[in-house]
C-alpha cells in the first residue's frame, strides 16, 4: 500500500494508519463513526500545484475556481479563500455557503443548466463575477433581468465541444448529446445576441468535457474547438472574447488499477495547449481559467467506518458491513465507482481476504464490491475507504433517516471539526 502513504496518509511500524500524524483510529474513537476526515494539508498543496504549474507555464494571465459541487461546506471555502482561489457554484445554496463563508463576489463563478429566475436573481443581488449562461432562454431572462434593474452582468456562453472524454456516460457532459450549453452554431447567435443587450457584457466562452479524465487529448482537443470558436466569432463581429474557462475533469486515483497524471502535469499540458492555440490562430491570449473540484479534494479525503456484522457465505463472498452506506457515499450504486480501503489498525499486514463492503441501509447498499484486507476483519475494527473528499459528503442523503456524518480536517498535525454530527432531531426540524 505504498502508493497511498504519499504525506496525507502515513503508517509507521505499528501499522497505524494516519493522516498528518494523527491516528485514525484515535480521531474515529473521538469523534465517532462514519467519519469524513479531511487533511487541509493535501488540499493545500494540490491547490498550490495548480498554481504554481499555471504561473510557470501560462504566458497569459489564469486563474482558478475550486468546483464546489465536488466538497459544499463553509471551511473549504475559507480554504480555497486563503489559496487566492475562487469558486464555481451551480445553486443558490451553493453561493449562499459560499458568501457566508466569506468568498469575494467577484471570485465566484455562477453555472447551472436550468437557473431558476430567483437563483438568477440572487446571483446578481450577490453581484458574482460571471455567470455562465448555458441556453437562449436563460439569455434572454437575463438580458431583461438586467435591463429592467439598469444593471450589468459579466458573462460567458457555455458550448458543447463536442468532445467524448473517456469516462462513464454520467459524467461526460462535453458531447452533442448532451443536456448542458450551446452547440457551436447556435452560439454564434447566442453571442450575437447577448452583445446587443445592454445589460449584458459577454467575455468569454466555457465548457466541462466531463470527469475523471486521465488522457491530455480530451482537453487539447477542447481548447482548439473552443478558440477557433473565439477566432471566428472575432473575425465576423470584431468582438474578442477575453476569457476561455475549460471547467475541470482531471482524474484522480481511486484504486491501483487508475493512472492519473500529476496535477502539474495536468495543468502543465492544459496551459501549454492554450498557448500553442493561441498563437496558431493569431488570436490575443485570453484569460485560462480551471475549475477543479475532484483533483483537489478527492485524495485529501478519507471515511471511517466501524465493522459490525462478518458474514461468510462458503464459496460465494464475505461480507463485512459497516455503520454507513449509501446515504454517506452513494457513488458506487449511483455509477459503480470503486474504492480501495484499510483496516486503520493494521494498515501494512498483507491484504490476503477478498470481501464485499455493505451498507446499513434497507437496500442491496454495496460500499465496496471486491476489496482485500487482512484475514481476520471483525466487529469493531475500524475500516478507511480511501479517496472519499470529492462527492461523498456532496452527495449524502438522509436516506432511512440516517443522520450525515461529520467532517474534521486535519492541518499541522491539529484536528479540527469543521461539520458536526447531524442529530436525530436535525432530521425532522422540516417537518410540520
Amino acid at each position: 500500500m505504498s502508493e497511498w502513504m504519499d504525506g496525507t496518509l502515513s503508517a509507521a511500524s505499528d501499522g497505524r494508519l494516519r493522516m498528518g500524524g494523527l491516528a485514525v483510529s484515535d480521531l474515529a474513537k473521538e469523534y465517532g463513526t462514519p467519519l469524513y476526515l479531511l487533511s487541509d494539508d493535501a488540499v493545500i498543496a494540490n491547490s498550490r500545484a495548480f498554481a504554481d504549474t499555471l504561473k510557470a507555464h501560462y504566458p497569459g494571465p489564469s486563474r482558478i475556481a475550486f468546483a464546489s459541487k465536488a466538497l459544499d461546506c463553509t471551511h473549504i471555502y475559507r480554504v480555497m479563500r486563503e489559496q487566492g482561489i475562487g469558486a464555481d457554484v451551480v445553486s443558490a445554496g451553493e453561493l449562499y455557503t459560499a458568501r457566508r463563508a466569506g468568498m469575494p463576489p467577484e471570485d465566484l463563478i455562477f453555472h447551472g443548466n436550468n437557473k431558476t429566475l430567483s437563483e438568477l436573481t440572487y446571483a446578481l443581488d450577490e453581484r458574482v463575477g460571471c455567470i455562465v449562461v448555458d441556453n437562449q432562454e436563460e439569455l434572454r431572462t437575463l438580458g431583461e433581468l438586467c435591463e429592467k434593474r439598469r444593471q450589468k452582468a459579466t458573462i460567458a456562453l457555455r458550448l458543447k465541444p463536442g468532445v467524448e472524454a473517456h469516462t462513464h456516460e454520467f459524467i461526460r457532459t462535453g458531447g452533442v448529446d448532451s443536456k448542458f450549453g450551446f452547440d457551436l452554431e447556435p452560439a454564434k447567435q447566442a453571442a450575437r445576441d447577448a452583445m446587443g443587450m445592454p445589460g449584458l457584457e459577454l467575455t468569454g466562452v466555457h465548457c466541462h468535457i466531463g470527469s475523471q479524465i486521465f488522457e491530455a487529448e480530451p482537453f487539447a482537443l477542447a481548447v482548439k474547438v473552443l478558440m477557433r470558436f473565439m477566432r471566428e466569432l472575432s473575425d465576423e463581429t470584431g468582438h474578442t472574447l477575453t476569457d476561455l474557462n475549460l471547467g475541470g475533469g482531471y482524474g484522480v486515483r481511486y484504486t491501483g488499477a487508475d493512472r492519473p497524471r500529476a496535477i502539474s502535469e495536468a495543468a502543465r499540458a492544459t496551459a501549454l495547449a492554450v498557448a500553442e492555440t493561441a498563437a496558431e490562430l493569431g488570436y490575443p491570449l485570453p484569460r485560462l481559467i480551471l475549475e477543479p473540484g475532484r483533483s483537489l479534494v478527492a485524495a485529501a479525503g478519507l471515511t471511517v467506518y466501524t465493522v459490525g456484522c462478518v458474514k461468510d457465505i462458503p464459496g460465494v463472498r464475505t461480507y463485512v458491513s459497516v455503520d454507513g452506506g449509501m446515504g454517506d457515499n452513494p457513488r458506487y450504486t449511483l455509477y459503480g465507482a470503486l474504492y480501495d480501503a484499510l483496516l486503520a489498525d493494521r494498515a501494512l499486514e498483507p491484504r490476503t481476504k477478498t470481501v464485499t463492503v455493505s451498507g446499513r441501509c434497507c437496500e442491496t447498499d454495496t460500499l465496496i464490491p471486491g476489496v482485500a484486507l487482512p484475514d481476520g476483519v471483525k466487529a469493531g475494527d475500524f475500516l478507511a475507504v480511501l479517496c472519499t473528499g470529492a462527492y461523498n459528503y456532496a452527495l449524502a442523503s438522509n436516506y432511512n433517516r440516517v443522520p450525515r456524518p461529520p467532517i474534521v480536517a486535519v492541518r499541522d498535525g491539529k484536528a479540527k471539526l469543521v461539520v458536526r454530527r447531524e442529530t436525530l432531531e436535525d432530521l425532522v426540524k422540516c417537518d410540520l
